[in-house]
């Protein structure tokens, strides 16, 4: 591999620089089985050899997808794109998920094709050995890719290793079909054509809707999550910090924004100092731009501190009730200000809006209760 980083001077510590060596190192492995196939092949008039030769030399596609997709989705953002192209990936995922349920399909008709038309099966050792040897250098170069993919978060690399993967099922089944005529000459070929070709389709749309999941939006990376609290939590000015939110612009490329809680006697010069500081270490660390919320918090209130327990008791009662944050006496206009978090099972926010309203009405006859209940979003 650091041949191939050096041939097409990509950076091996970049996440570009890894999909490009590895999409290139499976156009050339391909092109390599190809040419060896189709020249062996026309050498011995061997149409099958001939045959698994171009399917290697069409395989070259998804690799040359995933680069052009790369190279698309690395473009500078523009007035139009501010937050880049990082999307661009999805669809190249898209396409290469597009192109192996084509492949499923064709492979379900021509055998159910074979099934009613059956044809005799031209086998030669030659043959065997070559679908076997094309069998194990797929699973390998499918292994890799899926393992760089999943390292550096690349859905196009998965995709084509999983491509690659499948095309080594189909040699497999090839050759037990083979097998299975040379011994009890029965014919099965074309029955398991139709289970490997079932393998395909779901193959196909895992990547399809794995792909589509992410343009639709998901909750945000977890982990990515817990690493971003910890860095503000550990900030001395932050009592607590919430609804945190990652947008997502490609498979590396987020910004997000959190809302933290402060002492309400703070000033705007230190609050700014300190959120200024934890922007500048996520940006280098995560590159990712965060923009904060503010909750003032009277923390000293020994009226906020009973309130805060009296709190507690209600979500450590009730199932889909996760936490609380937000907390603010506005003794000026006499409002209790609160946010509740709840799980995505909760049917009835309506029923727990009142409950709650009423509980803390019943504790605290004389104030206003301005209550917002969400979700977590990572």
């Amino acid at each position: 591999m650091n041949f191939l980083y050096k041939l097409f001077r990509q950076d091996p510590n970049s996440r570009e620089g890894v999909i490009m060596a590895t999409s290139w190192l499976g156009i050339l492995v391909n092109l390599l089985c190809a040419g060896v196939k189709i020249i062996i092949g026309l050498a011995v008039s061997s149409i099958a050899v001939v045959s698994e030769g171009l399917n290697n030399a069409a395989d070259v596609s998804s690799s040359v997808l995933t680069i052009i997709g790369t190279k698309l989705a690395g473009k500078h953002p523009t007035k139009k794109h501010p937050f880049g192209y990082g999307r661009i990936e999805y669809f190249t995922s898209m396409i290469i998920a597009g192109m192996i349920m084509i492949t499923g399909y064709e492979t379900a008709k021509e055998s159910v094709m074979s099934i009613f038309e059956p044809g005799e099966m031209s086998i030669t050792p030659l043959v065997i050995v070559i679908v076997a040897v094309s069998a194990l250098i797929k699973f390998l170069l499918g292994s890799y890719m899926i393992k760089q993919g999943n390292r550096i978060n690349a859905s196009s690399l998965v995709g084509v290793g999983k491509d690659c993967k499948m095309d080594c099922i189909v040699s497999v089944v090839t050759i037990l079909a083979t097998l299975v005529y040379l011994v009890f000459h029965l014919s099965i070929d074309a029955y398991a054509g139709v289970i490997t070709s079932l393998f395909i389709l779901k193959a196909g749309y895992e990547i399809l809707k794995e792909t589509m999941d992410s343009l639709l939006g998901t909750a945000g990376d977890k982990d990515l999550a817990d690493d971003l609290y910890k860095i503000i939590r550990s900030n001395p000015i932050v009592l607590n910090a919430a609804d945190m939110i990652l947008h997502n612009y490609g498979p590396d490329a987020y910004s997000g924004s959190v809302n933290i809680e402060v002492d309400h006697k703070l000033t705007v010069d230190e609050i700014y100092a300190n959120i200024h500081a934890m922007q500048l270490q996520i940006m280098h660390e995560h590159h990712i731009t965060m923009v904060f919320g503010l909750y003032a918090v009277n923390g000293d209130s020994e009226v906020l501190k009973e309130m805060r327990r009296h709190i507690a008791s209600f979500v450590k009662s009730h199932d889909h009730v996760i936490s609380y944050h937000a907390l603010y006496i506005d003794s000026t206009n006499n409002d209790i200000y609160c946010d509740l978090v709840v799980d995505y099972d909760l049917q009835d926010w309506d029923a727990l809006r009142e409950e709650f309203t009423a509980y803390m009405k019943a504790a605290y006859p004389e104030q206003r209760l301005e209550l917002v209940i969400e979700t977590e979003f990572v």
